[in-house]
């Protein structure tokens, strides 16, 4: 089956979490035989930040971010089996969500893949003319990138004829133990981007606990931090690309993740960090949220910190000692559990049920 994919970038993932999300199942997807197309526009610098080359198992389209560079991938939509939307593309959201509904084929699937569930729905609770709530009726699935109940049942209200989370995972032939690297040498290091619905939440997990600990070393990776006043034992990296994630993981005694407000919130949502820096035996400390324990054992696999706070007694207590038999734990759960593999498996099936539906329905 041929799947047209309508997303952010697959090959860079610079203003672009979802990169790795969107590699790791489409590729597992192209070994189980889909022919795979990926549409991304030429926006944000993404493309003078790639992270790959276009993949040998999709077929890689940048197009101009113009109406005739849209005008022009949507009119592929019409060869496809499976037509995908992601949301977050950056530019034409709106118009792209329209074009999928209105230019795929009529045997096609049409899917929405939310990579964002928690902040689309309080978008659509505020908006009665938002335009994922205008196409649900002609969309046959919702996918998300996590959520849980909270989300399909929020989802379903709205008249989704069907949602199911597909979980971040791992890919283990990208992410995993390597050798430390003196660059990444610390106590505790974060990576994401500056967000308007993260930074507070990295003031109090990340920057708070610097602050109280000025004998420790932190390290925060990512776009937009520059210019942010930050304690004097924080150094700040920058954009980390895909192939220096492992030793970003691999080196600092603890690694931080800090979920955005809506995903925190809704709970259920573990971020591609969570599974790449277990894969990579990175001992995890996570602020709270609820679910967790569907994905790391708390205490045993993962460290949750209910505020600053914790974080600086989580890090205080913390021996080199145990904070690699919780590394090597979670690895050993992820590769048993959350693999891309598995989530390749999941959707296959998600596929082959609609299409074999349709089948008896016609």
């Amino acid at each position: 089956m041929k799947i047209a994919f309508y997303g952010s970038s697959l090959v860079s993932s610079y203003w672009n979490g979802a990169a790795t999300y969107y590699r790791g199942i489409l590729r597992d997807l192209a070994a189980r035989g889909y022919a795979i197309t990926f549409y991304e526009p030429d926006a944000f610098d993404r493309q003078q930040h790639r992270d790959i080359d276009p993949p040998e198992w999709a077929r890689s389209v940048v197009y101009p971010a113009t109406e005739a560079g849209l005008r022009g991938v949507l009119a592929e939509a019409g060869a496809a089996d499976i037509v995908v939307k992601a949301n977050g593309v950056g530019v034409f959201d709106t118009e792209l969500l329209e074009g999928v509904v209105r230019q795929s084929a009529p045997h096609a699937l049409r899917i929405f893949w939310d990579v964002d569930a928690a902040a689309t729905l309080d978008e659509m609770r505020a908006n009665s003319d938002h335009p994922v709530l205008k196409a649900l009726p002609d969309l046959d699935m919702v996918l998300t990138y996590g959520g849980g109940p909270p989300v399909i049942d929020a989802y379903r209200s709205f008249g989704a004829a069907e949602c199911v989370p597909v979980y971040n995972a791992l890919d283990p032939t990208t992410h995993h133990p390597v050798a430390p690297d003196p660059r990444f040498a610390c106590d505790l290091a974060f990576l994401g981007n500056r967000l308007p619905d993260r930074e507070a939440r990295v003031e109090e997990f990340f920057l708070r606990p610097a602050a109280s600990l000025p004998g420790q070393d932190f390290l925060i990776g990512g776009n937009g931090w520059d210019g942010k006043a930050m304690p004097a034992n924080v150094r700040h990296r920058g954009h980390v690309y895909t192939a220096e994630h492992n030793a970003f993981n691999s080196t600092p005694r603890a690694v931080l993740n800090v979920a955005r407000d809506s995903m925190a919130h809704v709970g259920f949502s573990p971020a591609t960090r969570v599974f790449e820096a277990a894969g990579a035996a990175a001992c995890l400390i996570t602020d709270a949220w609820e679910g967790i324990e569907q994905f790391l054992q708390p205490d045993h696999e993962v460290l949750v910190a209910r505020d600053g706070q914790d974080v600086a007694e989580h890090l205080t207590a913390l021996t080199p000692e145990r904070a690699r038999a919780i590394g090597d734990a979670a690895m050993k759960r992820v590769l048993a559990e959350h693999t891309y593999a598995l989530r390749g498996a999941q959707v296959d099936a998600l596929f082959r049920e609609h299409a074999a539906r349709a089948v008896e329905a016609a």
